[in-house]
């Protein structure tokens, strides 16, 4: 029996030579092809690239050959390349979709796929069906991997997306003010995508960059290529061997980011989401909307109230939040994962971006981002977010997931005055405080988020989250 090939909140993953196997990979690739061919027929073209893991320059060949003898022209990038990169080229050069080989910020033992639909915003899951679809047709009938008829004979093109990018990136970010302010940086691409891209682009236009992880490396140091605080120690030192103020890190395919202050404090991402919301209403003067996942901070909520801004609060992956800035609806939407974009930028995280906007934040208002997120407290309350994964062994799993069909009417002995299911389950308690629930769709976990509106309201919140599951 094949391996069951599904496509998540971003895109398929899988372990290298279990289920990520050179089989499964052009199975996959071969429905993808007959996907895009559906849509039309002749004269396709799709991007391939990839980000610095281990096989990642094999599997774009593959893909390549795979597209080429469906009559697709592939548009190889030769060298690893960001994922927010990459759906820009997919928008710029008006192509029809991109094949990316990447597993993010997971283990390096993982690889995985990510399908962008022609509007370089991550496929939504009316188009994976599709693709698992023909994927399944394909198992059934091994002659669909052919093309009922020879293809018309294409080339694939090697293509260069850097330059056209960092292009982009000049038009967003204000580089005259960062250099003016005499900021310096310092840049951790965790020897993933984005090596040779921010820094590249500051070094450009003259501002201070010190950098580190600055190879490939396809096991990144030995942990996932994740910017969370405890991976961060290399940063924080390189920071204060050269006084830089600001500390930004990418993840694997850099659609991810991660944020360190002059002091060496990790800024969680709910805070930067704030933070740049904040900034950009300031500096900007957007106000046509923010969104948010579920299970990311209400700071977000109380700064639309004060701003009188649309909210728009989405399931979790960010297709969801990449639908509205594509039709112009809100000026930033982010992730308590640490995804991010912008109105009038791609649909796809870009943690690229979010880096080098808090560099202009910084520079322009001349403090660090631990007193600007003081400032926010006093503007709109504070807010004290967690997240916190927990394995559930069979019996449990099966009996909490009955659970979470129920609605309680208090929880941790205050009363729940709203309950959420745009994404799991979300219980917002009377006091403002909430904690909100997602089982995992590949593995047994269930996540839990909670945020209070002090530290000690969430040290009791979040164990009573906890208790809850096991209850």
């Amino acid at each position: 029996m094949p391996t069951q090939i599904k496509f998540g909140t971003s895109g398929w993953r899988a372990v290298m030579a279990e289920e990520f196997t050179f089989a499964n990979v052009r199975r996959a690739v071969h429905g993808i092809a007959r996907y895009v061919a559906s849509v039309k027929p002749q004269g396709a073209r799709v991007v391939v690239g990839r980000d610095p893991r281990f096989l990642g320059e094999t599997f774009v060949s593959m893909a390549a050959q795979i597209l080429a003898a469906h009559g697709i022209t592939p548009l190889v990038i030769a060298e690893a390349a960001p994922t927010p990169a990459i759906a820009f080229e997919v928008i710029r050069a008006g192509t029809d979709g991109a094949i990316n080989f990447t597993a993010s910020h997971n283990p390096p033992e993982y690889n995985g796929i990510k399908f962008s639909t022609p509007d370089g915003a991550p496929a939504l899951p009316e188009y994976t069906r599709k693709i698992e679809a023909a994927i399944e047709d394909i198992d059934r009938d091994p002659a669909l991997a052919a093309p009922p008829s020879p293809p018309p004979a294409v080339k694939k093109e090697e293509i260069d997306i850097r330059p056209q990018y960092l292009a982009r990136l000049r038009e967003i970010i204000d580089l005259p003010l960062i250099k003016k302010s005499g900021l310096k940086i310092a840049f951790d691409s965790f020897y993933g995508a984005a090596r040779g891209y921010p820094d590249t682009l500051l070094r450009e236009a003259g501002i201070d960059c010190a950098v580190v992880h600055d190879r490939r490396d396809v096991l990144f140091g030995g942990h996932a290529p994740e910017p969370d605080g405890e991976l961060l120690n290399d940063l924080r030192a390189r920071m204060k061997e050269t006084g830089a103020k600001v500390g930004m890190a990418t993840d694997g395919d850099a659609d991810r980011f991660g944020i360190v202050d002059a002091d060496g404090t990790f800024i969680q991402p709910n805070y930067v989401i704030a933070l740049l919301f904040d900034y950009l209403v300031e500096t900007r003067g957007w106000r046509n909307g923010v969104a948010k996942s579920v299970a990311t901070t209400n700071m977000v909520n109380a700064l639309a109230t004060h701003y009188r801004v649309e909210l728009h609060e989405t399931p979790v992956g960010f297709k969801y939040i990449g639908e509205l800035i594509k039709q112009d609806k809100i000026a930033i939407g982010g992730e308590e994962s640490a995804g991010l974009s912008i109105r009038h930028h791609v649909p796809e995280k870009d943690g690229m971006l979010a880096g080098l906007l808090c560099c202009e934040m910084v520079a322009r208002r001349g403090k660090q981002i631990g007193a600007q997120l003081r400032e926010l407290f006093v503007k709109v309350g504070s807010f004290y977010p967690r997240r916190e994964n927990f394995r559930l062994t069979p019996e449990v799993k099966e009996k909490f997931t009955s659970k979470l069909k129920t609605e309680p009417r208090d929880f941790a002995g205050r009363r729940v005055s709203e309950v959420v299911r745009t994404d799991g389950l979300k219980l917002v308690l009377d006091d403002g405080s909430w904690v909100c629930y997602r089982l995992s769709g590949t593995e047994p976990v269930v996540r839990v988020y909670s945020e209070a509106r002090s530290e000690a309201d969430l040290d009791k919140l979040a164990p009573a989250a906890k208790d809850w599951i096991f209850s």
